[in-house]
């Protein structure tokens, strides 16, 4: 089974990621069953969630629906068997010298495989994808031999790329999927009507290439559910606290500009989120985090899963979609992770020396050079 419109992603509700309220284990199964009852097809985890407990826990809610009924979309990346935790970091890829050589990378990849699809209470993925890729991850042959292995055993049925976890990227991406594109079937990409950029830069190589685009954060850190208002306070310890400081109010002026299209098309705020992205080239299926903010008269996580279960069947007009891309304008607003001519050395596993051969590939699109 492929991805479907419109997907659930274990990183919601909390639990595994720092943002509202931490929905008990009660709670965010239950969230699961709602997205299931609402319609929703497809749902996306990745291992290093809970040291596996994402896995277990969608397997766990979905023990009782029929296999053939549900598409399954694993993430594998992180070591976290063998791996020191470094801090907020996280655990370190498993392509670190440290920790693997190439020649180990497939043992490694098969057995992570074999343990998430244990977790998970199944026998295959119907789409597995590279989690965070380091710089080894999107240019060696032995991850993708690898990844390729785990297909033709029959435990993927298909091969994405998922980089992260900040935005950015976009070169590494654009090269890895003309180095292996014939092995990646979809790939995940931060977009939405507030961060066109720089994601723009890599759909139509992924249009060109025929690899299907599945976009995150459709809902811009909870704006696009409509819950937040001006002066916004997060709760100590929400991640999104340590945005940029007046980015909720900022972010609510761009999205009165844009209600209009939205409320012509009779659509909800993340409804409208999820359209405009599906009306980019390559992008299939959106899967927005689910938030349940803190407060009294905060919104239910269940309605906001309802909500985007109901989707329409439309897609907005090029005038449409260029006039909130305009808006939503935010090229340059943020430094990007990946290859940057502000790296000499590979200090973390997302930042990294530019590569000659990468400006070649920036040059030949058209992408300039200020990378």
């Amino acid at each position: 089974m492929d991805l479907t419109t419109t997907a659930y992603g274990t990183w919601s509700g909390g639990r595994f990621m720092h943002f509202g309220e931490t929905l008990s284990e009660e709670r965010f199964l239950a969230c699961i069953a709602t997205a299931w009852d609402a319609g929703i097809r497809t749902f996306v985890t990745a291992d290093v969630y809970g040291n596996g407990k994402a896995d277990e826990l969608l397997g766990q809610a979905l023990a009782d629906k029929p296999r053939e009924e549900y598409c399954l979309v694993g993430m594998l990346g992180h070591d976290f068997y063998e791996g020191q935790r470094q801090g907020a970091k996280g655990y370190p890829r498993f392509t670190d010298p440290e920790l693997h050589q190439p020649s180990h990378y497939r043992d490694y990849l098969r057995k992570a495989c074999e343990k998430s699809l244990e977790r998970c209470r199944t026998d295959r993925f119907d789409l597995l994808m590279l989690h965070n890729p380091d710089e080894t991850g999107y240019t060696s042959d032995a991850v993708w031999d690898g990844l390729r292995a785990l297909k033709s055993e029959g435990m993927a049925e298909r091969l994405g790329l998922a980089p992260g976890p900040a935005n950015g990227f976009s070169l590494d991406i654009i090269d890895c999927i003309e180095r292996h594109g014939k092995d990646i079937d979809w790939a995940m990409l931060i977009l939405n009507p507030l961060e066109p950029w720089p994601s723009c830069h890599v759909l139509p190589v992924c249009e060109k290439h025929g690899v299907k685009v599945l976009t995150r954060v459709a809902d811009y850190g909870g704006l696009f559910h409509g819950d937040m208002k001006k002066g916004h306070e997060f709760k100590p310890g929400d991640h999104r606290s340590y945005r940029a400081e007046g980015w909720v109010d900022h972010g609510l002026d761009k999205i009165e500009r844009m209600k209009p299209i939205a409320e012509k098309h009779g659509l909800s705020l993340i409804q409208f989120a999820a359209i405009w992205n599906l009306s980019q080239p390559a992008v299939e299926s959106v899967v927005p985090t689910f938030i349940q903010e803190a407060g009294d008269n905060a919104r239910s996580i269940d309605d906001q899963i309802r909500d985007l279960a109901s989707l329409p069947d439309v897609r907005f007009s090029a005038e449409e979609v260029e006039m909130v891309r305009q808006i939503g304008d935010n090229t340059g607003c943020m430094t990007l992770k990946g290859a940057s001519k502000r790296h000499q050395t590979s200090e973390r596993p997302d930042e990294w020396p530019m590569r000659e051969d990468l400006l070649e590939l920036a040059g030949r699109l058209g992408l300039g050079d200020n990378w």
